[in-house]
């Protein structure tokens, strides 16, 4: 991580973990967004993200590893370096770590686009920031290299319309507050994330139970592993949204699920991602393997050719 710069350091609160005991995805994003104000900072931009900004960064795509739990009471830090710029965009590495042991807590690969705050219009890199960004240089990790998650990024299909003729499951539904927005009425990135968290209740009774096998324990729960998020349009408040969702594949330990953010009024994507998502022992901590019943089920579930 030669190069990096710290950009956040707290820790995670109780109410920032879930049913599983560790802290909910949507505040790793949450702290990726809020270190993104220190990345800018480090570019040369410290203004980008106050109201009166002409230029601002916009993130267009995550592709995160979650590579160590946070629970209640853990001491985090998060640095940033740059893999690569190009013309108006350049693709940022986040690392975020146990500050305590200095163990990787998760990974986060984030590409960021330069644009005008008036109307969201491509915009080059000053020299200064391109000075700046050289500085930071880093290489990504192996831990937090794509793994699972290495497929086509196209938007493809993707819709109310191509949702409902797969028979893709509804996850959940509502609309988007002025509490969710950013300061320029962008809904923020964790609240995407968090949207599709809030309903994988619904998905699991949807594949018909917990996939290890192992319905009638209390110790078994999920975890997920990598995620990939593309974020194709900015919502604001009052807009709503539809989350329809499909398992894609499997394998011994691993389910990969695709959810699709959707926006009932046009039909179209405000973004799509995909997640590769494990069944986790609550008392050890471990992966627990899919039995053999498990295995016949999810093979009913899954919807062929389904991805992003």
């Amino acid at each position: 991580m030669t190069g990096a710069v710290e950009v956040w350091r707290g820790g995670v609160n109780t109410w920032e973990c879930d049913e599983m005991g560790h802290m909910n995805v949507r505040f790793y994003v949450a702290r990726a967004t809020e270190g993104l104000v220190g990345a800018a900072a480090a570019l040369g931009m410290p203004g980008a993200f106050r109201p009166n900004a002409d230029t601002t960064l916009v993130v267009r795509e995550h592709h995160i590893r979650f590579l160590r739990e946070a629970r209640a009471g853990a001491p985090l830090l998060m640095s940033a370096g740059v893999i690569e710029i190009g013309e108006c965009k350049l693709r940022l590495l986040q690392w975020l770590t146990h500050s305590d042991s200095g163990e990787p807590a998760a990974s986060f690969q984030t590409e960021l686009h330069h644009v005008t705050t008036r109307d969201g219009r491509p915009f080059p890199w000053s020299p200064a920031t391109r000075a700046f960004a050289a500085s930071l240089k880093v290489e990504v990790p192996d831990r937090g290299a794509e793994r699972g998650l290495t497929g086509d990024r196209s938007l493809g299909t993707t819709s109310v319309a191509q949702a409902d003729r797969l028979a893709l499951v509804r996850l959940s539904t509502g609309a988007f507050g002025p509490q969710d927005c950013d300061v320029f009425g962008r809904v923020r990135p964790e609240l995407f994330i968090g949207r599709i968290s809030d309903g994988v209740p619904n998905l699991a009774r949807a594949f018909g139970g917990r996939a290890s096998g192992d319905e009638a324990s209390e110790r078994v729960g999920g975890a997920v592993l990598e995620y990939r998020l593309v974020y194709h349009a900015s919502p604001g408040a009052g807009d709503r949204f539809e989350v329809r969702s499909g398992l894609a594949g499997f394998d011994r330990r691993t389910q990969r699920v695709v959810h699709w953010v959707l926006d009932p009024a046009s039909g179209e994507a405000w973004a799509t991602s995909e997640a590769v998502v494990i069944s986790l022992d609550l008392e050890t901590r471990k992966i627990i393997p899919h039995s053999p019943e498990a295995a016949a089920r999810l093979e009913t579930r899954i919807t062929p050719g389904l991805g992003l």
